[in-house]
C-alpha cells in the first residue's frame, strides 16, 4: 500500500470517520439518552393530556365512559391516572373493569386498584368468553360487583362470598404497562401527601391551562416518577384536575446496562472497523486505480483497448464511456490525418465555385444580351417599317427569340428550385418505354431536320416498369435525347437502350455518333451553363442548365447517372428503381 495512495486514504478516512461516529454515539447515549427519554415521555404524555382534557370537555360522560376513558389513556401512555377534585383528593372512578351479561342483566365488575394482584388477572380474555367471578355486590341491584378472585381453580364457594358466571360483553384491563400497574395506582396516595404542601404555587398554572410537571422518588423503592397535573373543568363541587404518574426508572437500567455493554463490545467493534475499512477501501479503489491507467495511456495518446470494469455502478459506466472516447479520439485522429488534404481539396472547390460563379453571371449576361439585341433590332426596323415586305419574317424571329429567352429564364428558375431543395417528388408506378417513346416523338422535327434515326431497344421484356416521378423523368429523358440529337452527326442513327441491370434497377443508356467529350470536361458538363464546345454558337448550343437539371432529378431519386466516351460517340444513362406493380397513368 503506497503511501499516498487512494487505498490508503479511503482506509484512513473510513476507518477514521467510523470510529468517530461511534465514539459520539456512546458518549451521547451516556450523556443525553436518559434526559432524551425522561423529556420525550413526559412530552408525550402532556400532549395526550391535553387531547384526554379536549375529548372530555366535548362529551358528558357517565361513568363507564370515563372508566374506559382513564383506562384507555393509562395503557397507552404506561402511566397512573385518577381524576382529583378541588381538594386534590381522588374520586371514586376504577379506569378498569369487566362487564358480564349473566342471563338477561349486565354485571360490572370493578377491577380494584388496591387489593388484589396483577397476576390475578387474566389479560388473555375477549369480549364473548364465558367467565367466572366471585366478589361481593357493592349495590342493592346486585349489578356492581367487587372481584376478590376471578376464574376459581375449584368449585368450593367462600363463604360470603357471590359467584356470578357469564359471557363477557366489554371490558377494559391493564395493557403494555411495564410494571405492576396495581402497585403503582396504590402510590398515587403517597405522592398526592407529599404535593398537597406545594398546591398553592401551582394553582395560578393550573388555572391558566399550563401542565404541571414534577418528579417524586417513592421513598420505599427509591424509584422516581414523573407526576403531571393539568386542569380539567369546574365540576359541580369545584375544579377538577387529571393527575398521571410514570415510572423513571426503566430508562435508568437502560442507561446502565447500554454502559456495560460498550464497553465490551468496544473492542470488537474496533477490530471490524478496521478489517472492514481495509476490505472497503480497496474495493472502491481497484476501480479507481484501473481507470487511473486507461486515463495515463489515453494522456500518451495510445488507444489500444481499454479494460473494461464489468460494473453497473458510475464506475462502470465511467469506465464504458472512457472506452468510447478512446475511440472516438482514435477515430478523430485518423480524420485529422487527412485534414490537411482535405482542406486542399475544399480550397480547390472553393476557387472552382468561385470560376463558376464567374462564369454564370458571363453566361447568363451573354445568353440575355444576345437575343435582346436581336429582338431590338428587327423591333426598331418594324418601328421604322423598314423592309415592310420582312415583317412575318422579323415577327417570327422577335418570337422565337422571346421563347428562347423564356426557355433561359425557366431553366434557370427550374434550377434554382433545385438548389433550395423545394422540389418534392411524386413517385408513382410508371412504364419507362413507354415514356422515352412519346419523348422521341415529340423530337420529330429536329431528327428530320438532320436526317438522324433513332433505334430503341427494350430488351427481352418489353415493357419494365419502374416507381418515380413521371414528369421529372420526362425532363430527364427530354434534357438528355436534345442534347444527343444537337451534339449528332448528321445521317447518323441515336440508339436508346432500356435493361435490367442489377436486381431492382433499370437502366436507360441514350448514345449518339459524333465528338467525344474531352477529358477534362466529363466532369464539369453538368455544372451550370457550361458547354463541352468552347463556341458559343447560339445554334449548336442549348440554355447550358439540362443537364444540370438531370443532376438535381437524379439525385432526388437517389439513382446513379453519368456519361461515358464510346468507340462512335458518346452516352448517356441513368438508373431508376424497378416495381412490380401495375402502370398508373
Amino acid at each position: 500500500m503506497r503511501r499516498h495512495s487512494v487505498v490508503l486514504k479511503l482506509f484512513v478516512v473510513t476507518a477514521a470517520l467510523i470510529l468517530i461516529v461511534f465514539s459520539l454515539v456512546m458518549l451521547a447515549e451516556g450523556l443525553f439518552f436518559e434526559r432524551f427519554y425522561r423529556t420525550s415521555k413526559i412530552h408525550d404524555i402532556d400532549r395526550n393530556m391535553n387531547q384526554f382534557v379536549k375529548q372530555f370537555k366535548q362529551e358528558e360522560f357517565n361513568q363507564k365512559h370515563l372508566s374506559r376513558l382513564l383506562g384507555t389513556f393509562m395503557n397507552q401512555n404506561d402511566a397512573s391516572t385518577s381524576i382529583l377534585n378541588n381538594r386534590f383528593e381522588r374520586t371514586n372512578i376504577n379506569p378498569y373493569y369487566l362487564e358480564l351479561r349473566v342471563d338477561s342483566k349486565i354485571i360490572t365488575i370493578l377491577i380494584p386498584l388496591d387489593g388484589m394482584p396483577m397476576d390475578k388477572i387474566p389479560l388473555d380474555i375477549h369480549i364473548g368468553d364465558m367467565l367466572v367471578v366471585d366478589g361481593i355486590f357493592m349495590d342493592e341491584k346486585d349489578t356492581i360487583m367487587h372481584p376478590l378472585i376471578i376464574q376459581p381453580n375449584n368449585d368450593e364457594l367462600e363463604k360470603g362470598l357471590v359467584r356470578v358466571k357469564g359471557k363477557i360483553t366489554d371490558l377494559m384491563l391493564p395493557e403494555q404497562r411495564s410494571y405492576n400497574p396495581l402497585y403503582q395506582n396504590i402510590l398515587i396516595d403517597d405522592a398526592l401527601r407529599d404535593l398537597r404542601s406545594q398546591v398553592e404555587q401551582y394553582q395560578s398554572r393550573l388555572k391558566n391551562g399550563s401542565t404541571v410537571k414534577v418528579e417524586w422518588t417513592d421513598k420505599w423503592s427509591g424509584i422516581q416518577y414523573a407526576i403531571l397535573l393539568h386542569s380539567l373543568s369546574e365540576g359541580k363541587n369545584g375544579d377538577r384536575y387529571l393527575f398521571a404518574m410514570t415510572s423513571l426508572q426503566p430508562v435508568g437500567e437502560a442507561v446502565e446496562i447500554l454502559k456495560q455493554y460498550f464497553v465490551y463490545t468496544a473492542p470488537i467493534i474496533i477490530v471490524l472497523v478496521i478489517i472492514l475499512s481495509l476490505i472497503y477501501s480497496r474495493m472502491v479503489s481497484r476501480p479507481l486505480v484501473l481507470l487511473s491507467r486507461s486515463a495515463s495511456r489515453l494522456a500518451n495518446l495510445d488507444f489500444t483497448i481499454q479494460p473494461e470494469i464489468q460494473s453497473k455502478d458510475e464506475f462502470g459506466e465511467l469506465s464504458r464511456n472512457m472506452i468510447k472516447l478512446s475511440h472516438n479520439l482514435d477515430a478523430a485522429l485518423r480524420e485529422l490525418t487527412h485534414a490537411n488534404v482535405k482542406l486542399q481539396e475544399d480550397m480547390k472547390e472553393k476557387q472552382r465555385s468561385e470560376q463558376l460563379r464567374k462564369e454564370l453571371i458571363a453566361n447568363i449576361s451573354h445568353e440575355l444580351k444576345t437575343p435582346l439585341g436581336i429582338v431590338k433590332g428587327f423591333a426598331e426596323g418594324l418601328q421604322d417599317e423598314v423592309a415592310s415586305d420582312k415583317k412575318d419574317r422579323y415577327l417570327t424571329l422577335i418570337v422565337n427569340e422571346t421563347d428562347r429567352m423564356n426557355a433561359l429564364i425557366m431553366d434557370m428558375l427550374e434550377l434554382s428550385k433545385f438548389e433550395v431543395k423545394a422540389i418534392r417528388l411524386q413517385p408513382t408506378i410508371l412504364s419507362l418505354a413507354s415514356l422515352i417513346q412519346s419523348v422521341i416523338d415529340s423530337f420529330s422535327q429536329q431528327l428530320e431536320s438532320k436526317n438522324l434515326q433513332i433505334r430503341l431497344n427494350k430488351g427481352e421484356e418489353n415493357d419494365l416498369l419502374v416507381r418515380a416521378d413521371s414528369r421529372r423523368i420526362e425532363q430527364v429523358a427530354v434534357n438528355l435525347l436534345s442534347n444527343a440529337i444537337r451534339h449528332a452527326e448528321v445521317n447518323s442513327t441515336l440508339t436508346i437502350d432500356i435493361k435490367r441491370t442489377a436486381v431492382g434497377k433499370v437502366t436507360t443508356v441514350i448514345e449518339n455518333r459524333g465528338e467525344p467529350i474531352a477529358a477534362e470536361d466529363v466532369s464539369r458538363i453538368w455544372d451550370h451553363f457550361y458547354r463541352a464546345e468552347r463556341s458559343r454558337d447560339r445554334k449548336s448550343g442549348g440554355t447550358g442548365l439540362g443537364l444540370a437539371i438531370v443532376k438535381h432529378i437524379m439525385e432526388l431519386h437517389e439513382g446513379e447517372f453519368g456519361v461515358e466516351n464510346t468507340e462512335h460517340g458518346v452516352a448517356f444513362y441513368f438508373t431508376l428503381n424497378e416495381s412490380r406493380g401495375e402502370t398508373h397513368e
